[in-house]
Parts: C-alpha cells; structure tokens; sequence
C-alpha cells in the first residue's frame, strides 16, 4: 500500500490510510440550481461520497452558494479552468475542494492570489493533469503527451503550489488509455506523497467505459496505489457511481450494498427467463446500503455451493426456485414467484440484521 499524506475533503479524508473514495461528477447546468441538487441527491442515494461541479462561467459561479445551501452534507468540488476569479467565487460560496491547475490561471499574482484564498478557508486543491490538454512546450518537448510529460506537468503545478507553502493538494493523472494512465501514476507515485484521484478520463460509453476504468483503476488499486476514484462514463453519474463501488468491492477495498453472483447460463439452464430475474431482483435491491452477498444460479451444478457461500441464494431446477440463508435450504418457490419471494426474504434478511444490531447496542441512560 502506498503511503500518502491525508487531506480532507469537508468531513472525507484522502489519502493517509483512510478507505478510498468514491465520487463522480454532475453532467447538468450546473447554473440549473433545481436540476443540478436533483441529481445530486441521486448520486448519493447511489453511494457517492463527493461531488464534483463544473463551474464554466460567471452564472454556475453564482449557483454554487444556494446548490451548497441545498446540499449542506455533501462534499463539493468546484472544477475550474483558466479564470481565477470563478474560483475565488467557487471559494466564497462555501465549496470544499478546488480542481484546478495553478499554471493555466494566468499571472503570478492571480495565483498567490487563489492559494492564499484556498489556505485561509483550508480548501484543498486537486491538481487535475490530463493527457488531452497538455502545456504546448511539453507536447513539443515529448511528441505526444506520455506518461513523463504527464508527470512532468504534475511536478510544475505541485512546485507552484509548494512555493507558496501549499501542501493540502490531491493528484490525478488521465489519459483515455489503460496504459498511458496506469503508467503516469506509477511514476509519479515515486516521486511524491500526494494522495492519487485516480481515473481513465473519457473512457466511453457505460459499456466500454466500464472495461477500460475497471482495468485501469484495477491494476492501480491492487498495486496500492489511490486514494479516491472517478469512473468516468458517457452516461447518469449515478451508473458511475455503481461501476465505482463494484471495483472497490470486487478488490475488497469498500463494502457497501448488494453483491449479486449470477450464473452465465448455459444448456442446463432450468428456467427460462432467468437474465430477466437477476436484472429485476438487483433493480429491486438497488436502495440496500448494507453489504450483502447474494447468489442466484441457473441449475444445482454450481448453484448449492455458491448458496453455501452467500448470506441467501437460489438455485433453479425445472422452472422451480430453492431459496437457501446461510447456505441452508429454506424452500421451494414456483419460478414465475421467485423475484418477489427472493425480495421479500432478503428484506427479512436485512429486518433481523437491524433488530440484531439495536438489541447488542447498550441502551442509553439518561444521567440527572
């Protein structure tokens, strides 16, 4: 595991051993106040834990104070390029982190002028590198924008902000290919203790964009390396969250909501419209926050073991349904049944979950 410096983010610690974060970005107006705190509501119901706004010009500058007003709990980053005054107004209107890069902002003067606004609130800042839009004399002086002319770009802005006494500052290095990224964050995770936003920038759509995120930030996570992550998606931030939290999960890094292992099907498959059930049931389960792990299989090859390995499961055979908890058969349910029963024990399932919970807490007495 890499060691980094922490940094906080409103109430979230980046980086310093704390659980990686996840977050993901609004795609309304964000000058749209009532449409941008909709979807930000959304992408907290899904599990993001920050959330990131782009503030492009005077009237989403303006938005930011009633949007923080409306959203008090939740992180906010306000995602600012080249005009210094929309992030002191960023700044002002209560944000908690600034994304910026220090050397595209203009004069000295505007910077210090920005950093010491950041320090006197202690606002954090991301320093966001990425491979599409590189300083010009570092195209000419690599070729195209590698992984040493990403870093590179990194160590000047991280040397601004140090020359100013700055050190509250969080990294990220994109490019829109596996390789290039995981390659500029292993470099420059020699180099700093910074903690890494880690991304695939532009990856795709929901399809693509998931492969190419999940190896990217899969291979950097398994490393050690990262300490928020941002699915980057051509679709609703609420399914970048979603992809988020299925990497974290499957390298067992966070825990949060309902873990489905499914079946692939195949020729034995003993119920026939078995994609339809798993697709409704996880539909159904998708407000559950507390981790569970749930199986349903297609026949009783693989079907007994997986349900001995999950909190509930079910197996199918000719068109019937056998729920087991714990690994242990319960009953038998007619397959056209199975969605709504399956619904329904797991609602139990988590019921008893949150009796057992209340009942081992200690009951608080009040002291006169």
């Amino acid at each position: 595991m890499r060691k980094t410096r922490p940094v906080k983010v409103k109430d979230i610690q980046i980086g310093g051993g704390a659980p990686v974060a996840v977050q993901s970005m609004t795609k309304t107006d964000t000058a749209d106040v009532g449409a941008t705190v909709a979807q930000i509501e959304e992408m907290v119901r899904a599990g993001c834990e920050i959330v990131r706004l782009a503030v492009p010009d005077n009237d989403a500058a303006l938005a930011l104070k009633e949007i923080r007003k409306r959203v008090p709990e939740v992180p906010i980053v306000a995602d600012i390029h080249f005009h210094y005054k929309l992030a002191l107004m960023a700044l002002d209107a209560g944000i908690d982190k600034l994304r910026l890069n220090p050397g595209n902002i203009g004069k000295h003067e505007r910077i210090v002028e920005v950093v010491r606004a950041a320090q006197a609130k202690k606002i954090p800042i991301r320093i966001g590198v990425n491979g599409g839009s590189l300083e010009k004399d570092l195209l000419k002086k690599y070729g195209t924008a590698t992984p040493e002319a990403m870093v590179e770009s990194a160590l000047r802005h991280i040397q601004i902000l140090e020359d100013l006494g700055f050190t509250e500052t969080i990294v990220s290095l994109k490019a829109s290919d596996v390789h290039r990224t995981v390659d500029a964050y292993r470099l420059l995770a020699q180099k700093v203790d910074y903690p890494f936003h880690l991304g695939v920038t532009e990856a795709g759509t929901a399809f693509t964009g998931t492969v190419k995120s999940a190896i990217g930030l899969g291979i950097l996570l398994h490393e050690g390396i990262g300490d928020t992550i941002r699915v980057s998606l051509a679709a609703e931030p609420q399914e970048e969250v979603r992809v988020a939290w299925e990497i974290l999960k499957s390298l067992g890094l966070r825990a949060r909501g309902v873990t489905v292992v499914a079946c692939p099907t195949c020729g034995r498959l003993d119920v026939d419209n078995f994609v339809e059930i798993v697709t409704e049931i996880e539909r159904r389960l998708a407000h559950v926050e507390e981790p569970l792990h749930l199986s349903i299989m297609g026949c009783a090859v693989n079907g007994p073991g997986e349900a001995h390995d999950s909190q509930l499961g079910v197996t199918f055979g000719r068109g019937v349904g056998m729920i087991f908890k714990d690994g242990v058969p319960m009953r038998k349910v007619a397959g056209e049944d199975i969605v709504e029963a399956f619904v329904m024990e797991t609602e139990k399932l988590l019921a008893e979950g949150a009796a057992a919970k209340s009942e081992a807490e200690p009951e608080l007495v009040a002291v006169k």
